[in-house]
């Protein structure tokens, strides 16, 4: 997407991922600047978490000293969930960096007022907004912390307002693309366990580390509610309809290492206990650590798949998807130039579509008989399926009239050689 022209993501954010348009035109000013291929499409995540620590290290020197806030500082980094999406070429790390600076802008607004803090504090809180709508719910979390300060109710409404505001055409149309998050379940009992269990280490941190300095905002009164709030309501949500998803609400990471900093900081001996504890965290999650860093961790990996597919196939082999998400193809679409697109009408880019669009189930069945060998390429779990026939029109041809040759497993994809029967 990132290499698509400003027009071409435009054409597409019409019809489909207008939740996303925001991170791609920046991806895209990223890529302008500099073609660094992954290196720059991760960097971006890599510096919202330098950023979202530093914030975080911030907030916790001024809620509950120096020392609370080198550990939290310091323990941000360290949570899984923060690793993994410090690596990837999405908009939550950053999303993460927004909220944190803009949590720092609402303390100042709340200490000193003024219109210009507001507005600072708004501005910052509708980019994180406009970035990923669910960080309108770390919003509300600022506003039971005002709340519970029981000051500056007023103008944290009118900005809170002017936010919602600014959101609302976002939102409105998102609305009509809600299909593309029809692949998401209702909560399950891990999706539960792991909120509760959070809710709970950050309540006995909470209770542990009670700030000695004082201030209108305490750091739990502040850290609690990001942490628990967000979540919390997604969930919710979801018994009605499907919504949650962890990184969605990763900003709650936030909460988390500004409680177990300041827990850490009032424990006794606390110099001491508190840098054993950090190295300890830091020795136990290194092996997640060093998995999580290698191709295996990841749900797709399209370089091997890529290859697996190169390996496999000969030049004028047919190529088919099923269902029709060529997400493969998008990242390394060189390796793919040898084989024949049976399906394909027109391309990603040309036709303003995430994926291509594809030719009438009778011309793809006509397609795939003229063709002597086909590389299926399939999603073997976690996408949706095809409601428009194409895919049920090529596993019946490949039934029909191929035979299997060969078949490999490549993370979610499923590469499979078919040929006529007798030439395997």
């Amino acid at each position: 997407m990132a290499h698509r022209s400003t027009a071409d993501i435009w054409r597409l954010l019409a019809e489909a991922d207008v939740v996303h348009g925001l991170h791609y035109f920046l991806m895209h000013a990223v890529f302008v600047l500099w073609d660094g291929g992954p290196v720059a499409l991760r960097l971006p995540s890599v510096l919202a978490v330098a950023a979202t620590a530093a914030g975080v290290g911030l907030l916790g020197h001024r809620l509950a000293g120096p020392r609370a806030g080198l550990l939290a500082g310091l323990a941000l980094p360290l949570l899984p969930a923060m690793q993994r999406y410090a690596q990837e070429g999405r908009s939550y790390a950053l999303v993460c960096a927004l909220v944190t600076w803009g949590t720092w802008l609402l303390l100042e607004a709340l200490d000193g007022g003024g219109r210009k803090r507001w507005a600072g504090y708004g501005a910052v809180m509708l980019a994180a907004c406009l970035l990923h709508e669910f960080a309108v719910l770390g919003l509300i979390a600022h506003g039971t912390t005002v709340a519970l300060s029981r000051k500056a109710l007023r103008p944290w409404a009118v900005t809170a307002a002017a936010v919602a505001a600014g959101l609302s055409p976002l939102a409105l149309f998102s609305a009509t693309q809600s299909g593309q998050v029809a692949w998401i379940g209702a909560p399950d009992a891990s999706d539960l366990g792991v909120f509760a269990a959070t809710a709970l280490l950050g309540t006995a941190c909470a209770h542990l580390g009670r700030a000695t300095i004082r201030r209108p905002v305490s750091l739990p009164t502040l850290a609690l509610p990001l942490l628990i709030l967000p979540a919390g309501l997604l969930l919710a949500l979801s018994l009605l309809r499907p919504l949650y998803v962890d990184r969605y609400v990763l900003y709650g990471s936030i909460g988390l290492a500004l409680l177990i900093g300041a827990a850490l900081d009032r424990l006794p001996s606390r110099a001491t206990v508190a840098t054993v504890s950090l190295v300890a965290a830091t020795v136990a999650l290194l092996p997640f650590g060093l998995q999580l860093r290698t191709p295996e961790s990841r749900s797709d990996d399209v370089n091997a798949v890529a290859e697996a597919v190169r390996e496999m196939s000969a030049p004028g082999d047919g190529l088919v998807f099923t269902p029709a998400r060529r997400a493969w193809v998008l990242a390394n679409p060189g390796a793919y130039a040898h084989l024949d697109d049976l399906a394909l009408a027109s391309s990603p880019a040309a036709s303003g579509t995430l994926f291509g669009t594809e030719v009438a189930p009778a011309e793809i069945r006509a397609r795939m008989l003229a063709a002597p060998r086909i590389v299926a390429v399939a999603d073997a779990y976690g996408e949706p399926g095809d409601s428009t026939g194409r895919a049920a029109t090529k596993s019946a041809v490949l039934r029909a009239h191929f035979e299997a040759c060969e078949t490999r497993r490549v993370t979610r994809a499923q590469i499979t050689v078919y040929a006529r029967p007798g030439y395997c």
